[in-house]
């Protein structure tokens, strides 16, 4: 069972609900009262946004931040607003109050027995359980707004409570309006409020291919490579558990994440250095500095390379320029992994084998596209019946490795700071990446006409 679960989820290509899978795991019972007790008076952040149903979206660097045990989440949550205690700001009719992308391992840091709860390994991931998952504890409204994540593909338990997914597919990323501010390594936000557009503002979202599902407990939702999703809490308290799952492509991803990085970075210090607050989210802990950046970039490409040289089924043809043509950089890993052009949006995860019957039944259930128009638009959660939708909701390497990210870092940063530190009295290694190195990439005339032609295309939509 667990190798099918597996075998599925590495060739599904839409997002799909698997059903009595969780049944026996210990997790099943971790609602948020059972979770402030085992963390017995533990304070963590919560994020606190407004109920509103404005056209923008509510990014974590326009909300405001509470420190706070589950117990006094809990309290306030009941609409006690006579309370005091670190809610006393936030009249419960107005706000939301989210602790979410909470890391086991921090979390649970003295009780690392509680990891076994889960079980990832039921479906396909031996030795996979709570020391790789996140956990998400949200009232009603809570939500993050919609984004894609640059690495893996994700799985999500429901715990207690229901949550409303949106999910749209990479090939809709042109009509979802993507945007690298606020900054966050592996999430790409869209600039759209999806459950409440401006459509004079963003006219091509109404070409989007909405797919929406409601979330209950015991369910676990499978979100392919890539798809887009906005999730909001359509019950008093919801508690979900998420595991990112690898792929081979995220060795590259890192690398164009890196890149990224160090560009955002650089024009928006430079922009305004005294305000990072405005543009980069409140997860992003680390240092922002070009030569931090600049080890970053180098630990990925270093990365990417052991990995080619491990896997040894690797074959990489390079990008050649023939007067103004460019090759395609052809990537293909263990013969089935394919990494199209930057333009392309075929991004979904594979096995490449002819289509096979399909998986679906009951204890799998596909996530339907919607052509009408969701409850949520129609004047959002908290003017809806709440009914159940059934017809089918490290540090990043980003939100997959955050120990492996350090581990990688640690590994590189004391030599390339050392090369650096050189002035090039020697002949460079073959991986080093300089800032010249970057900036002759990004600057190369075919490069720019791309910008050029994207800007362009921005202000005429």
């Amino acid at each position: 069972m667990p190798e099918k679960a597996k075998e599925i989820i590495m060739s599904l290509q839409q997002p799909a609900i698997f059903c009595n899978m969780v049944f026996d795991w210990p997790a099943r019972h971790w609602d948020a009262k059972y979770l402030s007790e085992v963390l017995h008076g533990k304070r963590i952040r919560f994020r606190m946004g407004m109920k509103s149903m404005s056209t923008v979206p509510q990014f974590e660097t326009t909300c405001s931040y509470v420190e706070a045990t589950l117990e006094e989440f809990l309290t306030w949550n009941c609409d006690q607003s006579s309370i005091s205690g670190p809610f006393r700001d936030y009249d419960h009719s107005k706000f939301w109050a989210y602790a979410d992308y909470k890391y086991f391992v921090s979390l649970f840091e003295d009780k690392t027995d509680i990891f076994q709860d889960v079980k990832w390994s039921d479906f396909g991931f031996p030795g996979r359980n709570g020391q790789e998952s996140t956990l998400w504890i949200g009232s009603l409204g809570a939500h993050t707004p919609c984004h894609l994540d640059s690495y893996g593909c994700n799985l999500v338990f429901q715990v207690q409570g229901r949550k409303r997914w949106h999910l749209f597919p990479p090939e809709d990323t042109p009509f979802l309006y993507p945007t690298r501010i606020p900054y966050e390594e592996s999430s790409v936000f869209s600039k759209i409020n999806v459950v409440n557009p401006d459509l004079k503002r963003f006219p091509q979202f109404q070409k989007a291919q909405r797919h929406m599902v409601t979330l209950s407990p015991g369910q676990v939702l499978f979100v392919p490579r890539h798809w887009w999703h906005y999730v909001e809490s359509i019950d008093p308290v919801t508690v979900s558990i998420n595991s990112w799952i690898e792929l081979e492509e995220d060795h590259l991803a890192r690398v164009e994440e890196a890149i990224t990085r160090m560009l955002v970075c650089a024009l928006k210090t430079a922009e305004n250095p005294q305000n990072t607050r405005a543009w980069l989210n409140p997860t992003e802990v680390e240092e922002t500095s070009h030569a931090v950046n600049c080890c970053y970039l180098n630990a990925a490409v270093s990365a990417f390379f052991d990995h080619c040289r491990t896997s040894k089924v690797v074959e990489i043809q390079a990008l050649r320029t023939d007067g103004e043509h460019m090759k395609k950089e052809e990537l293909n890993v263990y013969n089935h992994m394919e990494v199209g052009q930057t333009g392309s949006q075929n991004l979904t995860t594979g096995t490449g084998k002819p289509e096979a019957a399909s998986p679906f039944g009951p204890d799998l259930l596909p996530v339907a596209q919607r052509s009408e128009e969701p409850p949520s638009e129609r004047g959002g959660i908290f003017g809806s019946d709440g009914k159940d939708f059934v017809d089918k909701d490290g540090e990043h390497f980003g939100k997959l490795h955050c120990a492996k990210r350090q581990q990688i870092m640690n590994n590189s940063e004391k030599a390339i700071k050392e090369q650096i530190a050189s002035n090039a009295t020697t002949a460079p290694s073959q991986t080093f990446i300089s800032t010249d190195d970057l900036l002759d990439c990004l600057v190369n005339p075919q490069v720019t006409r791309i910008v050029a032609q994207l800007l362009i295309q921005g202000r005429s939509l």
